[in-house]
């Protein structure tokens, strides 16, 4: 055994390839490579104990495939680790230190790890708990020249605050695991024995063309030492030193415990750095002869104005992503800015300028990425939960990191904003504490408490800068004038918000609570619509460390319910009323005159917490195929046209629409021709061709950015428009080829005026028992169209529990979640269904009421009012005309419209109260009526009365879900 372990050492032993120390450079050597290894999840093992496994670094346990190998495959709440490992490993290498190094500063550095012990040649030589920012150990003393050995001991198990486990998406098995090593950057490095030990460069607060340069040296400088500061502008491939200062060492020498600044006006550049113009220069700050460090920033400042954001005196609206650090390739975050260019390249082609990284803290590559592409970034401290001030130990750690943050990133640009964490709770006065200590350090920030801090019902405190919420402050229950988003969880608001509770329309915004606000407010966590999974597409994107063992347990859940050839249809169906969704809360936030951005969640899935699909990219950053670049950003970017509709589904009446146009391009818009035009779909889907019947222009007379109206469409009833599906479409008139031009448009039904669709039944009887009496008749042949309603589900509670209740909007998040939340609240719990799927929208049905194969806005009656019925029972291959598609947690078929054959009688079942004062709704009313006495009735599916009846009343086999709890709501 101790021949193996020996020449194990020396496989390891790096090639160390004599770097000569430039007199005017810091040197590095790469601690890339093989490591010896050892876990040690009982902490037995010591300084001195054989390390006899092999690992490579910048890596984890995980990708180093360590740990204990996956044996339960039935994990639903989140992607599978298929090495998994928390507690203490032991890494350690031989390295040389070549005598050039002698006398010199020599620094290790970690880029990103979890709580580390070092040891050189077996003796402690210190340990840091850092999560958000590289950990860094001086090794002077023990590293002179020669062969030595360095031990890591890092400990994903323990160093930490107890809650940080599972409340920070630092730590979380949810999204990038909870993992164990060391990832990116991974050195000693060597530096003179006179330099810098910091140095912070950023705008001045008061005079944003001023670039204000703090730093400190060793305090071993001298008199004859000479420090040159120099501005350089990079661009492209040319680079020219704009700027130049020499320090005065004799003040230095006074004061060598304390900072020193100087500052630049650079005002004669017009250089600024924003979204528009992501201009950068480097900072050259040199002892002469002994060292040099270099940094980038740019000039900017961001501020707030009453209820808005001016990024160098522009209004800028945020339109953000959250980010929960969802690498499932690595499980860990990708810490390259290679990677980090291609992520923020693909969000600004669907309109993101701005990200919130919830409970964490991105690495120094996502920033460079964002300073290059003009992202505007808000990191957290990596907690979720109780901001416990007698916590000393969780106040503590929290306050070192903030710090840390603040020092090690604060030079980019891109880094604007901060918050405490997400959705704290605990001591306010800790929290504005926390924030004046962090402003003290940068003012020249944007800092909020926690991003929707108390779920927004303690409202705005002294010290916000900004306000992050769903809410305004407090309301009472089935109110909304507090809300700043269109969809929450039925635990926490009436029926879900405003778009699942109130008729459909592009005119409700947030102005209630907006305007009463006197910070700028953002949208937190808007949308979190849930689409259903696309196995068959999804599961093989996964080769990484991770595995999708939570979506093969749906899959295999879905085929036991006798709907896997559904899964593909249920995918294209909820994600494109999805998206619909999407855009309408989107849209609600660009009418609200007083609000300053959104932060989605998500644009991307978030694969943990339960497993909530809610992107509309998968959590692989591939598109779903549900929504185009260029279709989203018809609503998602710089500028959007914006149509306020009163309804969606007219009769006989005048449509009016008032032409607005939210403009935060940072250009003015006036004199620019909006055209409109309003065209009709041929036919029940959109794949068919449109036939133009009105259109015309407005021009805008306004050259403020913000909120602008522009004007009002009217097309009169005298136009006499055929009852159908229509499509407003705007779009900006250009005058050249390089002229950018933004375009939307909305879906328009108009339908028949009937007086009564009941006129129609002819043959047919209505009914809203369906007794033995009914069945006789449906027996001896009758044509029976059977409603049950609110007295029918009092009377028989065995049909009424194999029902659930009629939701218009896709889930919220994740069903089996806010299940356990709801019922632990004592709260309704929402129906959980995922919208609706129509096998065959040119069905007879449809003849009057134009449908795709996807829920959209004239289906709002007909879904709020409804009460599916589970067809479990029925044969698995039986599928109804209209089908209700159920969350991934439970799978039943659900059935909203559907027919069979009873006997010598012909049966439609429609799961939904038709009789109503709408246009949409009595025009589909009708539609079965007329199909119901044509000879095109003729169901499929033969069943007798006494299978029928036992099928949709027998106890359906349901999936037995434990709790999934959730920290802000218990």
């Amino acid at each position: 055994m101790k021949k193996i372990f020996l020449s194990l050492l020396l496989i390891s032993l790096p090639l160390f390839l004599p770097l000569s120390l430039s007199a005017q450079s810091r040197t590095r050597l790469a601690l890339d490579g093989q490591w010896q290894f050892a876990l040690d999840p009982l902490g037995s093992l010591s300084i001195n104990s054989p390390f006899s496994d092999l690992v490579s670094l910048p890596g984890t346990t995980d990708t180093n495939c360590k740990g204990v190998a996956i044996k339960d495959t039935t994990e639903t709440t989140h992607l599978s680790r298929l090495f998994s490992y928390k507690g203490k490993a032991w890494y350690s290498r031989n390295i040389y230190i070549d005598k050039s190094w002698k006398n010199h500063t020599i620094i290790l550095h970690l880029e990103r790890t979890k709580t580390t012990t070092i040891f050189v040649d077996g003796k402690l030589c210190g340990g840091s708990n850092d999560v958000s920012t590289p950990q860094t150990f001086d090794l002077s003393k023990v590293l002179t020249p020669g062969k030595h050995t360095i031990t890591i001991l890092v400990d994903n198990g323990s160093g930490v605050p107890e809650q940080v486990y599972a409340s920070s998406h630092a730590y979380t098995e949810d999204t990038q695991t909870n993992w164990n090593g060391i990832i990116g950057q991974l050195y000693l490095e060597a530096i003179h024995p006179t330099h810098f030990t910091d140095l912070q460069v950023r705008t001045d607060i008061e005079h944003p063309t001023v670039a204000q340069v703090t730093f400190r040296c060793t305090p071993n400088l001298k008199r004859k030492d000479k420090i040159i500061f120099s501005v350089i502008d990079t661009d492209g491939d040319k680079e020219k030193i704009i700027a130049q200062k020499s320090f005065p060492i004799a003040s230095l020498l006074h004061e060598q415990d304390k900072d020193a600044t100087i500052h630049f006006d650079l005002s004669k550049t017009s250089k600024r750095w924003s979204e528009f113009h992501p201009n950068l220069f480097r900072l050259k700050a040199e002892i002469v002869g002994k060292d040099i460090y270099e940094t980038t920033f740019g000039l900017t400042k961001m501020e707030t104005r009453n209820h808005h954001f001016y990024v160098n005196d522009t209004l800028t609206f945020l339109r953000g992503k959250h980010d929960a650090c969802v690498w499932p390739q690595t499980g860990h975050v990708a810490m390259k800015t290679d990677d980090w260019k291609e992520y923020l390249t693909q969000l600004s082609t669907y309109g993101i300028n701005h990200i919130r990284f919830h409970s964490w803290c991105p690495p120094e590559a996502a920033f460079q990425a964002a300073d290059e592409l003009g992202f505007y970034l808000q990191p957290e401290l990596p907690f979720w939960g109780d901001f416990k001030a007698e916590d000393s130990t969780l106040m503590t750690f929290l306050l070192k990191e903030g710090k840390n943050i603040i020092r090690t990133y604060g030079h980019h640009p891109s880094f604007q904003m901060m918050a405490l964490g997400n959705e704290l709770w605990g001591s306010i006065e800790a929290m504005k504490q926390f924030v004046d200590t962090f402003r003290k350090m940068a003012p020249e920030k944007l800092y909020t408490f926690g991003s929707n801090f108390y779920l927004g019902y303690q409202g705005i405190k002294p010290g916000m800068d900004y306000f992050t919420t769903c809410r305004i402050g407090g309301e009472g229950w089935g109110n909304y004038n507090t809300h700043t988003r269109g969809s929450f969880a039925f635990a926490d608001v009436y029926d879900g918000g405003m778009l699942n509770h109130f008729y459909p329309n592009s005119t409700r915004n947030f102005d209630l609570a907006c305007d009463a606000a006197n910070v700028p407010v953002i949208s937190h966590e808007t949308g979190q619509f849930q689409t259903y999974p696309d196995f068959e597409t999804e599961i093989p994107e996964y080769k990484g460390v991770l595995y999708p063992y939570n979506m093969m347990t749906f899959q295999r859940r879905l085929q036991k319910a006798g709907l896997a050839d559904m899964a593909k249809v249920f995918h294209d169906a909820s994600g494109k009323w999805a998206v619909q969704l999407y855009k309408a809360d989107i849209e609600m936030d660009l009418r609200t005159k007083n609000m300053a951005g959104f932060q989605l969640l998500d644009i991307q899935d978030y694969p943990g917490q339960g497993s909530a699909y809610v992107g509309i990219l998968d959590a692989n950053m591939q598109t779903k195929g549900i929504t185009t670049q260029d279709e989203w950003k018809q609503w998602c970017y710089n500028t959007v046209i914006l149509a306020e509709l009163p309804k969606f589904c007219f009769s006989d009446e005048t449509i009016l629409a008032d032409i607005k146009i939210a403009n935060y391009s940072g250009a003015s818009l006036k004199g620019k021709n909006i055209l409109w035009g309003l065209s009709r779909k041929n036919g029940n889907t959109t794949n068919l061709s449109d036939t133009t019947i009105v259109q015309g222009q407005l021009t805008v007379n306004s050259d403020a950015q913000g909120l602008i109206s522009v004007g009002t469409i009217c097309i009169p009833q005298a136009k006499n428009l055929q009852s159908g599906r229509y499509s407003l479409t705007l779009t900006t008139a250009s005058s050249d080829n390089n002229e950018e031009v933004y375009r939307n448009n909305y879906s328009i039904w108009v339908y028949p005026s009937i007086d009564k669709a009941e006129a129609e039944k002819g043959k047919v009887l209505i009914t809203s028992t369906l007794n033995d009496a009914v069945a006789n008749k449906l027996k001896r042949g009758a044509v029976v169209l059977w409603m049950p309603d609110s007295t029918t589900f009092a009377n028989d509670s065995a049909l009424y529990k194999n029902t659930v209740g009629g939701l218009f909007l896709t889930d919220y998040w994740n069903w089996r979640m806010f299940k356990t939340i709801s019922e632990n609240n004592k709260k309704p719990v929402s129906p959980g269904t995922l919208g609706l799927y129509i096998a065959n929208p040119l069905h007879p049905i449809f003849a009057d009421f134009p449908t795709d194969s996807y829920t959209s806005w004239q289906w709002f009656d007909a879904t709020k009012n409804s009460r599916p019925l589970m067809l479990d029972n029925l044969d698995k291959k039986y599928r109804p005309i209209v089908q209700v598609i159920d969350n991934i947690e439970r799978n039943h078929r659900l059935g909203l419209i559907f027919e069979f054959q009873v006997g010598k009688g012909k049966l439609m079942v429609c799961m939904t109260n038709l009789r109503s004062k709408l246009p949409e709704t009595k025009a589909l009313y009708r539609g079965i009526l007329r199909y119901m006495n044509s000879d095109a009735f003729a169901p499929a599916t033969q069943i007798s009365w006494e299978e029928l009846k036992k099928g949709l009343t027998d106890n359906v086999d349901e999936n037995q879900l434990k709790e999934l709890n959730n920290i802000s709501q218990y």
